[in-house]
């Protein structure tokens, strides 16, 4: 592994364990996983990927998420050594529901060809 795609590896596994034990934001709620992490290669900017189970606005968690870096980076700064501590971006991770979505597609058209069978 590349020492690049590990500091991402170690990144996502320091972010997922800040979000879910540190962060003491409100809106905050669900399951929150950190999926990936893309790092610039000047480490300038972290794009963080985040899948949320649970009901409520997962886009107002994002914000929240969003409203709270500054403690996120500086906690991260504390576990991960880096070059340059960059800046965090959160994204909504809505590959589990489109894999969801496709699931039922693909089960609707196979129990359609039962019935036609």
């Amino acid at each position: 592994m590349q020492r690049h795609e590990r500091l991402e590896q170690d990144v996502k596994i320091a972010l997922s364990d800040i979000i879910m034990n540190e962060v003491k934001e409100p809106s905050v709620t669900g399951l929150i996983s950190v999926t990936d992490v893309k790092i610039t290669p000047d480490q300038k900017y972290a794009k963080v990927y985040v899948s949320i189970y649970g009901k409520g606005n997962k886009n107002k968690v994002v914000d929240a998420l969003t409203k709270a870096k500054g403690f996120i980076k500086k906690e991260l700064g504390r576990r991960v050594r880096m070059r340059n501590m960059p800046e965090l971006v959160f994204e909504l991770d809505n590959s589990m529901e489109y894999g969801e979505h496709m699931d039922r597609v693909i089960k609707e058209v196979m129990e359609k060809d039962k019935k036609e069978d």
